[in-house]
């Protein structure tokens, strides 16, 4: 049995990617993840991102309580919801961790010490707040073209909750972009009780929408020193792989091969799927395109996988999700940190950081320096205590934070 564990996984090192049947595996889905090739430089970033994630968290219930003034939350509140939030050692623990992101101070009307955004996170608030409105037009679109690669034109609402701040849309996004574009959307009572459908009202033209994919694929025949047979990079992705990842002769011949077989676009109208050998080859390809063209649409290139699994049934993938990005470890990588699975679109980003960014990334990643610098660059300690803990001058630069991030790792 370990003998045939083990042979199972050399074949997937090995090159068997890119398998049409890959859906019916040898090995369980765990350990297909436990196998795949690390990218330190993803591992490196979700090491700070997985506790961003839990500062935004409370940062979003600080905020859902602006009557009052300053917006806060009780810490006692919070201690009620540290295993949710997955604040191993407490909420206190976590707030004091980050006296650059959070203000301790005690409530004399409540008697009870309550937690605010500090002066800094507050104007980073406000700047993505401000980002996104200025996008809106851009947000309107996306939203379009994610209900145009749904089969029936439609999606849950709740589905469009899951991933709201990953497409950059403004937390009343039912009022100021559903409500107010009412000729491109409708809203409609779903199956079960208390659910809503998200409609497109009239379906975009096939050819209306160019795919991220197909745009790459022009630059790379129009550069200068173009050395690519335009009929090869057809229906080609751009492909990186881990810097860690053995590329076998056999696995480079799969990645030509499934480069060049032919798909059905993400905004193109499927039809009947064939489950022949090479209609799966093609359904296989065409989720491809559509995760990546939907991560494309996001605004910081990333996405749980959980939260993109929700929208399967709808474009239409008979395929199991998570799989299909560990399929294709060129185009996607994915990292588990922080309990949860994250896959990021490779070809977006260069050191870390993305490459062609966008206001509210650059709006996000400013909190992001600040809960990398931990209780880094205050001149004293803050006392252990409830009462209002006041910052020191900053006396560190995003890039000094970064080196100490390095060293730490």
């Amino acid at each position: 049995m370990a003998k045939q564990l083990l042979k199972s996984v050399l074949n997937r090192l090995n090159g068997s990617h890119f398998n049409a049947n890959s859906v019916v595996r040898s090995i369980s889905s765990v350990q297909y993840v436990a196998t795949r090739a690390r990218d330190p430089t993803f591992e490196k970033y979700m090491d700070n991102y997985k506790n961003f994630v839990k500062v935004i968290a409370i940062q979003d219930l600080i905020l859902a309580n602006p009557s009052r003034i300053p917006p806060s939350v009780s810490v006692d509140f919070l201690s009620r919801l540290s295993q949710k939030l997955h604040l191993n050692r407490g909420a206190l623990s976590f707030l004091r961790k980050y006296p650059h992101v959070f203000e301790i101070f005690y409530n004399q009307t409540k008697s009870m010490p309550f937690c605010k955004l500090t002066d800094k996170v507050t104007e980073v608030s406000q700047l993505e707040a401000t980002a996104i409105r200025e996008d809106l037009p851009l947000v309107v679109e996306r939203l379009v073209r994610i209900l145009s690669m749904t089969m029936s034109k439609s999606l849950p609402l709740r589905a469009v909750f899951k991933v709201w701040r990953e497409l950059g849309l403004p937390d009343d996004f039912e009022e100021s972009v559903i409500s107010r574009n009412p000729q491109l959307f409708s809203l409609c009572d779903g199956n079960e009780p208390n659910t809503h459908v998200l409609k497109l009202v009239t379906p975009y033209p096939v050819g209306h929408f160019t795919a991220a994919v197909e745009d790459w694929r022009v630059v790379e025949c129009c550069k200068e020193d173009a050395k690519v047979d335009r009929t090869e990079i057809q229906y080609s992705f751009k492909q990186g792989f881990p810097p860690q990842m053995k590329l076998r002769k056999s696995f480079k011949m799969k990645v030509r091969e499934w480069q060049k077989q032919p798909y059905v676009g993400p905004y193109e109208a499927m039809g009947a799927k064939k489950r022949t050998k090479s209609g799966m080859k093609m359904l296989e390809k065409r989720a491809v395109a559509i995760v990546h063209e939907f991560m494309n649409l996001t605004v910081e290139k990333m996405i749980e996988v959980e939260k993109i699994s929700h929208f399967r049934k709808w474009f239409g993938i008979d395929l199991n999700v998570r799989d299909l990005f560990l399929d294709h470890p060129g185009i996607f990588y994915l990292s588990t940190k922080g309990r949860r699975h994250t896959v990021f679109l490779r070809e977006a980003y260069e050191r870390g950081r993305l490459i062609n960014s966008n206001p509210v990334y650059e709006a996000r990643m400013k909190l992001l320096y600040l809960v990398m610098m931990g209780r880094r660059g205050l001149l004293t300690t803050p006392p252990k205590s409830t009462d209002v803990q006041h910052e020191g001058d900053d006396q560190i630069s995003v890039s000094s934070v970064l080196e100490d991030v390095d060293k730490d790792h």
